[in-house]
Protein backbone atom coordinates (compact mmCIF):
# COMPACT_ATOMS: atom_id res chain seq x y z
CA UNK A 1 0.00 0.00 0.00
CA UNK A 2 2.95 2.33 0.65
CA UNK A 3 3.84 1.98 -3.02
CA UNK A 4 0.44 3.32 -4.06
CA UNK A 5 0.84 6.36 -1.80
CA UNK A 6 4.37 6.92 -3.08
CA UNK A 7 3.14 7.41 -6.63
CA UNK A 8 -0.34 8.78 -5.86
CA UNK A 9 0.13 11.00 -2.79
CA UNK A 10 -3.05 13.00 -3.43
CA UNK A 11 -5.44 10.16 -2.49
CA UNK A 12 -8.41 10.94 -0.28
CA UNK A 13 -9.07 9.03 2.94
CA UNK A 14 -11.87 7.12 1.18
CA UNK A 15 -9.53 6.10 -1.63
CA UNK A 16 -6.79 5.05 0.79
CA UNK A 17 -9.32 2.96 2.71
CA UNK A 18 -10.54 1.28 -0.47
CA UNK A 19 -7.04 0.52 -1.74
CA UNK A 20 -6.13 -0.87 1.70
CA UNK A 21 -9.14 -3.20 1.65
CA UNK A 22 -8.06 -4.78 -1.64
CA UNK A 23 -5.46 -7.01 -0.02
CA UNK A 24 -7.86 -8.72 2.34
CA UNK A 25 -10.62 -9.00 -0.25
CA UNK A 26 -8.42 -10.62 -2.88
CA UNK A 27 -6.71 -12.94 -0.41
CA UNK A 28 -10.12 -14.14 0.76
CA UNK A 29 -11.42 -14.65 -2.76
CA UNK A 30 -8.22 -16.29 -3.94
CA UNK A 31 -8.61 -18.91 -1.22
CA UNK A 32 -11.97 -19.85 -2.77
CA UNK A 33 -11.35 -19.18 -6.47
CA UNK A 34 -7.92 -18.91 -8.05
CA UNK A 35 -8.58 -15.48 -9.52
CA UNK A 36 -4.95 -14.29 -9.22
CA UNK A 37 -1.98 -16.61 -9.61
CA UNK A 38 -0.72 -17.93 -6.26
CA UNK A 39 2.75 -16.50 -6.80
CA UNK A 40 1.35 -13.03 -7.54
CA UNK A 41 -1.15 -12.66 -4.71
CA UNK A 42 1.59 -11.64 -2.24
CA UNK A 43 2.65 -8.90 -4.65
CA UNK A 44 -0.88 -7.72 -5.32
CA UNK A 45 -0.10 -4.02 -5.00
CA UNK A 46 2.84 -4.07 -7.40
CA UNK A 47 1.82 -6.62 -10.01
CA UNK A 48 -1.88 -5.86 -10.15
CA UNK A 49 -2.91 -2.60 -8.48
CA UNK A 50 0.05 -0.39 -9.41
CA UNK A 51 0.27 -2.00 -12.86
CA UNK A 52 -3.38 -1.08 -13.45
CA UNK A 53 -2.78 2.49 -12.30
CA UNK A 54 -0.03 2.99 -14.88
CA UNK A 55 -2.87 3.91 -17.24
CA UNK A 56 -3.56 6.93 -15.00
CA UNK A 57 0.01 8.14 -15.51
CA UNK A 58 -0.63 8.24 -19.26
CA UNK A 59 -4.15 9.68 -19.15
CA UNK A 60 -6.21 10.90 -16.20
CA UNK A 61 -9.92 10.42 -16.81
CA UNK A 62 -12.19 13.46 -16.73
CA UNK A 63 -15.48 13.30 -14.78
CA UNK A 64 -18.19 11.65 -16.85
CA UNK A 65 -15.76 9.49 -18.83
CA UNK A 66 -17.05 6.03 -19.79
CA UNK A 67 -14.48 3.21 -19.80
CA UNK A 68 -14.84 -0.41 -20.91
CA UNK A 69 -12.47 -2.98 -19.34
CA UNK A 70 -12.28 -6.06 -21.58
CA UNK A 71 -11.18 -9.37 -20.08
CA UNK A 72 -11.05 -7.85 -16.61
CA UNK A 73 -10.38 -11.17 -14.85
CA UNK A 74 -10.53 -10.39 -11.15
CA UNK A 75 -11.05 -6.70 -11.84
CA UNK A 76 -7.83 -5.38 -13.35
CA UNK A 77 -7.25 -2.71 -14.44
CA UNK A 78 -10.86 -1.63 -13.83
CA UNK A 79 -11.19 -1.82 -10.03
CA UNK A 80 -8.04 0.18 -9.14
CA UNK A 81 -8.91 2.76 -11.81
CA UNK A 82 -12.48 2.99 -10.48
CA UNK A 83 -11.11 3.76 -7.00
CA UNK A 84 -8.81 6.43 -8.42
CA UNK A 85 -11.47 8.00 -10.64
CA UNK A 86 -14.79 7.92 -8.73
CA UNK A 87 -16.48 10.23 -11.26
CA UNK A 88 -15.70 7.92 -14.19
CA UNK A 89 -18.02 5.03 -15.09
CA UNK A 90 -16.41 1.64 -15.58
CA UNK A 91 -17.96 -1.36 -17.32
CA UNK A 92 -15.94 -4.49 -16.52
CA UNK A 93 -16.51 -7.57 -18.66
CA UNK A 94 -15.15 -11.10 -18.87
CA UNK A 95 -16.38 -14.35 -20.38
CA UNK A 96 -15.69 -16.29 -17.15
CA UNK A 97 -18.62 -15.99 -14.76
CA UNK A 98 -16.75 -16.88 -11.56
CA UNK A 99 -14.34 -14.01 -12.17
CA UNK A 100 -17.17 -11.56 -12.78
CA UNK A 101 -18.77 -12.73 -9.54
CA UNK A 102 -15.55 -11.82 -7.72
CA UNK A 103 -15.50 -8.40 -9.39
CA UNK A 104 -19.10 -7.77 -8.33
CA UNK A 105 -18.36 -8.82 -4.76
CA UNK A 106 -15.24 -6.63 -4.53
CA UNK A 107 -17.04 -3.62 -6.02
CA UNK A 108 -19.92 -4.11 -3.57
CA UNK A 109 -17.58 -4.46 -0.58
CA UNK A 110 -15.81 -1.24 -1.56
CA UNK A 111 -19.13 0.51 -2.31
CA UNK A 112 -17.94 1.43 -5.79
CA UNK A 113 -21.07 2.92 -7.35
CA UNK A 114 -19.19 3.63 -10.61
CA UNK A 115 -18.58 -0.04 -11.50
CA UNK A 116 -20.80 -2.35 -13.50
CA UNK A 117 -19.60 -5.92 -14.13
CA UNK A 118 -21.05 -8.47 -16.53
CA UNK A 119 -20.26 -11.81 -18.11
CA UNK A 120 -20.33 -10.96 -21.82
CA UNK A 121 -18.09 -11.12 -24.87
CA UNK A 122 -16.64 -7.81 -26.04
CA UNK A 123 -18.20 -8.22 -29.48
CA UNK A 124 -21.66 -8.30 -27.90
CA UNK A 125 -21.32 -5.12 -25.85
CA UNK A 126 -23.58 -2.22 -26.80
CA UNK A 127 -22.47 1.33 -26.15
CA UNK A 128 -19.82 3.90 -26.97
CA UNK A 129 -16.81 4.47 -24.73
CA UNK A 130 -14.18 7.16 -24.36
CA UNK A 131 -11.52 4.54 -23.68
CA UNK A 132 -11.30 0.78 -23.78
CA UNK A 133 -8.73 -0.66 -21.38
CA UNK A 134 -7.31 -4.14 -21.05
CA UNK A 135 -4.39 -6.09 -19.72
CA UNK A 136 -2.94 -8.22 -22.51
CA UNK A 137 -5.99 -10.39 -23.15
CA UNK A 138 -4.98 -11.03 -26.77
CA UNK A 139 -2.94 -9.56 -29.61
CA UNK A 140 -3.80 -6.05 -30.74
CA UNK A 141 -5.24 -6.94 -34.19
CA UNK A 142 -7.78 -9.31 -32.63
CA UNK A 143 -8.54 -6.88 -29.83
CA UNK A 144 -9.23 -4.06 -32.27
CA UNK A 145 -11.58 -6.31 -34.24
CA UNK A 146 -13.63 -6.88 -31.07
CA UNK A 147 -14.11 -3.25 -30.09
CA UNK A 148 -13.51 -1.02 -33.13
CA UNK A 149 -17.16 0.09 -33.35
CA UNK A 150 -17.50 1.06 -29.67
CA UNK A 151 -15.65 4.40 -29.55
CA UNK A 152 -17.34 7.70 -28.65
CA UNK A 153 -17.25 10.49 -31.18
CA UNK A 154 -16.91 13.39 -28.71
CA UNK A 155 -13.37 13.96 -27.41
CA UNK A 156 -12.60 15.44 -23.98
CA UNK A 157 -9.09 14.24 -23.17
CA UNK A 158 -5.58 15.09 -24.23
CA UNK A 159 -5.27 11.64 -25.76
CA UNK A 160 -7.74 10.76 -28.46
CA UNK A 161 -10.47 8.26 -27.68
CA UNK A 162 -9.44 4.66 -28.21
CA UNK A 163 -7.52 1.85 -26.53
CA UNK A 164 -5.26 2.00 -23.48
CA UNK A 165 -3.59 -1.38 -23.29
CA UNK A 166 -1.21 -2.85 -20.72
CA UNK A 167 1.34 -5.17 -22.28
CA UNK A 168 5.00 -6.13 -21.99
CA UNK A 169 7.94 -6.99 -24.20
CA UNK A 170 8.75 -6.05 -27.79
CA UNK A 171 5.51 -5.02 -29.49
CA UNK A 172 7.02 -4.06 -32.86
CA UNK A 173 5.49 -6.94 -34.79
CA UNK A 174 2.13 -6.77 -33.04
CA UNK A 175 1.75 -3.04 -33.71
CA UNK A 176 3.17 -2.92 -37.23
CA UNK A 177 -0.28 -2.37 -38.75
CA UNK A 178 -1.10 0.42 -36.28
CA UNK A 179 1.20 3.37 -37.07
CA UNK A 180 -0.76 5.68 -34.75
CA UNK A 181 -0.09 3.51 -31.69
CA UNK A 182 2.06 5.16 -29.02
CA UNK A 183 4.01 3.20 -26.41
CA UNK A 184 4.67 4.55 -22.91
CA UNK A 185 7.27 2.78 -20.78
CA UNK A 186 5.85 2.14 -17.32
CA UNK A 187 9.41 2.21 -15.96
CA UNK A 188 9.29 5.97 -16.59
CA UNK A 189 6.59 6.21 -13.91
CA UNK A 190 7.36 3.41 -11.45
CA UNK A 191 10.80 2.20 -10.32
CA UNK A 192 10.08 -1.44 -9.41
CA UNK A 193 11.99 -3.82 -11.71
CA UNK A 194 8.72 -5.63 -12.49
CA UNK A 195 7.89 -2.73 -14.82
CA UNK A 196 11.15 -2.75 -16.81
CA UNK A 197 9.57 -4.20 -19.98
CA UNK A 198 5.97 -3.20 -19.30
CA UNK A 199 4.16 -0.61 -21.40
CA UNK A 200 0.91 1.27 -21.77
CA UNK A 201 -0.09 1.33 -25.44
CA UNK A 202 -2.43 4.06 -26.63
CA UNK A 203 -4.17 3.40 -29.93
CA UNK A 204 -6.56 6.12 -31.08
CA UNK A 205 -9.63 4.81 -32.90
CA UNK A 206 -12.21 6.72 -34.89
CA UNK A 207 -15.89 6.74 -34.15
CA UNK A 208 -17.83 4.51 -36.55
CA UNK A 209 -21.44 5.48 -37.12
Amino acid sequence: MDEILKYFPELTDIQINRFTQLEGLYHDWNAKINVISRKDIDQLYTKHVLHSLAIAKVQRFEPGTYVLDVGTGGGFPGIPLAILFPDTRFYLIDVILKKINVVKAVAEALELKNVKAEQIRAENVNGDFDFIVSRAVTNMPDFVSWIKDKIKKQQKHELKNGILYLKGGDLTEELKDFPKAAQYNISDFFTDEFFETKKVVHLPLKFKS
